[in-house]
């Protein structure tokens, strides 16, 4: 089954990381299904039965996006509150809709990995900071596995470093 790929990145165009990983997924069809929210709703307006359904199809899901302001860009926060509702992903006997399905984070960084350690300048890990996510994935039983995180955007855009990235992204895809 293919592994669907829930791409928030609102000016995908001028991305550096996140349009490169898109386009190495686009070449793989049969194993990914790339949906990026900014282009399916550029009014932010969601159709929660269609993307309950489109959820529904998958058992691997990766949610991908830059992350900044320590959190992931708003739509996705949205779509979180509009689609993972009470009934559907948690709540019932007739819920938890995605119980069980493997659920990951693929994020790109803008500072370095060491940025995010106890005593450095953001004080927490990225781990830590991302434990928003994991408690609200385990609130609706789904197979939280860990995330894939690549660093240093702010400083280095190179084409070497950015195709350096897209075999560590599709190799954790792989072994998930």
């Amino acid at each position: 089954m293919k592994t669907l790929i829930i791409v928030t990145h609102p000016d995908i165009a001028t991305s550096v990381i996140n349009k490169r990983w898109v386009a190495e997924l686009e070449k793989y069809p049969e194993l990914y299904k790339v949906h990026q929210l900014h282009k399916v709703y550029p009014d932010g307006v969601i159709d929660v039965k269609a993307e309950q359904k489109l959820i529904e199809q998958h058992d691997k899901i990766i949610f991908q996006f830059p992350y900044y302001w320590f959190s992931c860009p708003g739509l996705l926060k949205t779509w979180m509150d509009e689609v993972l509702l009470h009934g559907w992903a948690y709540g019932s006997k007739s819920g938890y809709k995605m119980a069980g399905k493997k659920v990951a984070l693929a994020i790109s960084a803008g500072v370095d990995k060491e940025d995010f350690q106890h005593g450095a300048k953001y004080k927490y890990t990225l781990e830590e900071l991302l434990r928003p996510f994991e408690l609200s994935f385990e609130y609706i039983k789904v197979d939280y596995r860990p995330y894939f995180a690549y660093y240093g955007m702010e400083f280095n855009t190179s084409a070497e470093w950015v195709e350096k990235s897209v075999p560590l992204y599709l190799d954790f895809l792989k072994a998930l």
